[in-house]
C-alpha cells in the first residue's frame, strides 16, 4: 500500500503530461485581428466577388421588391389561395391592425390612444388604385413615420398581407351577390347572456337564431 502511494503521484504527473492543447491552441486568427501576413494588415479577407449568403439569393427581384425597374408593379408574383388569404389576415392583424385597424380604416388602437398621426384609410381612392407593388414596397421599406417590416415579416408573408388588403378594399364595394346572398353588413351575433366583463358572453346557437327569425 505504501508503495502504491508513492507511485500514484508519479502516474498522475505522467497522465497530465499526456494532455496536450493542440486542438485548442490552433494556428488561426481571431475575427478582426491584426495580421502582418497581408498588406492591408487585416486577418479577415474580403469576400469573393459575387458571393451570396446561404438563403439570400434573391434572383426574382420583383418578389423581393415589388418593383419593375424603379416603378411598382401591379400583379401578384404567385397565385393566391383561400389559405393564403387566411395567412394574410392573420399577419395583417398582428402587424398592421394596431395602427390601421382590422378594417383598414386607420382607426386602430394606437391612434385611438393619442398617437399624433393617424394612418390613412386603405379605402380612399388613392390607395384603392395604388399598384400592389407599391403597398408591398411600403411594408418593406417603410413610409413616413411607419417603420419598415422587412426584418420582421418574410417576403412571402408581405405579399399575403398585400393580398388581404386588396380583399379588404374589395369588401367595401361588395354586393349581396358577391357575398353569396348574405346580408351586407352581416348581422351581429345574438347573445343568450351578455357577459359581465369577468365572464364571457354566451352566443346564441345559429339554429336558435334561425328559429327566432321565422
Amino acid at each position: 500500500m505504501a508503495r502504491l502511494r508513492k507511485v500514484a503521484p508519479l502516474a498522475f504527473v505522467l497522465l497530465l503530461a499526456g494532455c496536450r492543447l493542440d486542438m485548442h491552441v490552433q494556428p488561426r486568427q481571431n475575427p478582426l485581428a491584426k495580421s502582418s501576413f497581408f498588406p492591408d494588415q487585416r486577418s479577415a479577407r474580403p469576400l469573393v466577388p459575387g458571393t451570396v449568403a446561404r438563403g439570400e439569393l434573391h434572383e426574382d427581384a420583383y418578389f423581393y421588391t415589388g418593383k419593375l425597374g424603379s416603378n411598382p408593379g401591379d400583379y401578384m408574383p404567385f397565385a393566391i389561395t383561400k389559405a393564403d388569404l387566411e395567412r394574410g389576415r392573420e399577419r395583417f392583424n398582428i402587424y398592421c391592425a394596431p395602427c390601421h385597424s382590422r378594417l383598414g380604416d386607420g382607426n386602430g388602437y394606437i391612434p385611438s390612444r393619442g398617437f399624433p398621426r393617424k394612418p390613412p384609410s386603405f379605402h380612399i381612392e388613392r390607395l384603392e388604385k395604388a399598384p400592389v407593388g407599391y403597398i408591398f414596397d411600403v411594408i418593406t421599406e417603410g413610409f413616413g413615420i411607419m417603420p419598415d417590416y422587412a426584418s420582421q415579416i418574410p417576403a412571402r408573408d408581405r405579399w399575403l398581407i398585400v393580398a388581404y388588403i386588396r380583399a379588404l378594399q374589395l369588401s367595401q364595394h361588395a354586393t349581396v351577390a358577391d357575398a353569396g346572398g348574405h346580408a351586407i353588413p352581416s348581422p351581429g351575433p345574438q347573445f343568450l347572456t351578455p357577459g359581465t366583463g369577468a365572464t364571457l358572453p354566451e352566443v346564441k346557437p345559429a339554429e336558435a337564431e334561425h328559429e327566432d327569425s321565422k
